[in-house]
This record gives C-alpha cells, sequence and structure tokens, in this order.
C-alpha cells in the first residue's frame, strides 16, 4: 500500500462525520476569530499568556486552526490536519491551564485572573479543550470515516 493511501485511508464508521464537523468547525471558527480580533485571539493574547514572537505565532496558529480546522471537516488528508491541530491544543492546554492548575505562572507562561485555581477551575477552563484533544485523537485512531474526502482520494 502506497504511503499516501495509508496516510488518508478512510477507515472509521460514516458517523465520524459528526465528529468531523464538530472538531473542525470549532478550530475553523476560533482560527478565523485570530485573524478578526488578533489584539483579543491572536497576538495580543498571546503576548499576554507569555507565547514567543506572538505576532509570528498569533497568524501562524490562526491559520493552523482554519486551513486544518477545514480539512478535518472535509475529511482530506484527515490524520494529518488533526495531528496539527492535536499538537496545537496540546500546547494551548499546557501554556494556558497548566497555570490554572497550579495557581501561579511557570516557564514563564501568566496565570490568567480567574476567581478560584487549582483542578476543578482548570477542568471547568479545558473543557472544550479537552473535548477537542479527544476528539482529534478520536479522528487520529479511527480516521475519516466512509464520508469524507479522503474516500473519494483513495477509491481513485
Amino acid at each position: 500500500m502506497s504511503l499516501w493511501k495509508k496516510i488518508a485511508a478512510p477507515t472509521g464508521a460514516n458517523a465520524n462525520v459528526l465528529i468531523r464537523f464538530v472538531v473542525g468547525g470549532v478550530f475553523l471558527n476560533e482560527g478565523i476569530l485570530k485573524f478578526l480580533y488578533p489584539v483579543a485571539q491572536a497576538a495580543g493574547r498571546f503576548a499576554k499568556i507569555g507565547i514567543p514572537y506572538p505576532d509570528f505565532f498569533g497568524p501562524f496558529v490562526g491559520t493552523v486552526e482554519t486551513v486544518c480546522g477545514l480539512m478535518v471537516i472535509l475529511g482530506l488528508l484527515t490524520r494529518p490536519a488533526a495531528f496539527a491541530l492535536f499538537i496545537e491544543i496540546s500546547v494551548a492546554i499546557f501554556t494556558t491551564k497548566i497555570p490554572v492548575l497550579l495557581g501561579h505562572g511557570f516557564l514563564g507562561f501568566s496565570l490568567m485572573e480567574l476567581p478560584h485555581y487549582g483542578f476543578l477551575s482548570m477542568v471547568h477552563e479545558a473543557r472544550t479543550d479537552f473535548a477537542m484533544w479527544f476528539g482529534l485523537l478520536f479522528l487520529l485512531i479511527t480516521g475519516p470515516g466512509r464520508w469524507s474526502a479522503d474516500a473519494l482520494i483513495t477509491r481513485v
């Protein structure tokens, strides 16, 4: 089997399209918001958090979320797109939610102002991040399903 067919293998159930729509839609929306509101959602927020080179990483992350989110929705090279988003959301959890868990900044990443800190506050703040993380893990393991661009590509 060729490398292309291994990467784009349309494994998984037809219902995987539902997970793709939700996960891809959230990332597509977040990516677009980073371009519409860069101070609140991208470079400005990244600088406040302590992410290095926020003027580079703001648009970079916005591009990854927009392009890969759309690819996940379409089921086009789903596993590579899901992998890129999986790395991105893992970094987001590490840089923004670990300080909430600890109750203080760490490794140069700032603590957001919240009424409470600790495990329960971190889980509350990370609920969407965790849902996206597990949704992406699901797609990495199972694939896009037969209702995907990957399925059309591998048939030809």
